[in-house]
């Protein structure tokens, strides 16, 4: 393997549970719903591997407070806007290349278990202008 071989590793977050006001029904926007993430990250292990230490990776813990932050102060109404700006905060605040944000809203449909959207953005996505905490509503 050449140094320049890109790494496939990958951290990621599954089962993130935060609480928080989504949806465009009236009862939706007076009542904090369950979400759930599943997050992921690439992350190059080698060198935190031979070290052993944190600060040669990326923390994943505090990925996950900082997420669950912004989700349960966000209002939006659609779950593809909360991936969207929640993907778009981990590029911007954690940089990395690029991001998969898996989000689901348990028992939205009567008869499913859940639904929701997986999405995956990268860098380049930051300069579309809707920063993560555009749009709010």
């Amino acid at each position: 393997m050449s140094d320049s071989h890109q790494s496939d590793d990958r951290i990621f977050l599954r089962g993130l549970t935060a609480e928080c006001i989504i949806g465009f029904i009236d009862w939706e926007r007076r009542v904090k719903q369950t979400v759930v993430l599943d997050i992921e990250l690439p992350v190059d292990c080698r060198h935190a591997a031979l070290r052993d230490e944190v600060a040669d990776t990326l923390d994943y813990k505090k990925v996950a407070k900082r997420v669950l932050a912004f989700i349960e102060a966000s209002e939006f109404k659609l779950v593809e806007t909360l991936a969207h700006r929640v993907a778009l905060l981990i590029l911007a605040e954690f940089g990395v290349a690029w991001v998969r944000v898996a989000l689901n809203k348990p028992g939205a449909i009567r008869n499913s278990r859940d639904v929701g959207v997986v999405i995956e953005r990268v860098r380049a996505d930051l300069a579309s202008g809707a920063g993560p905490a555009a749009g709010r509503t």
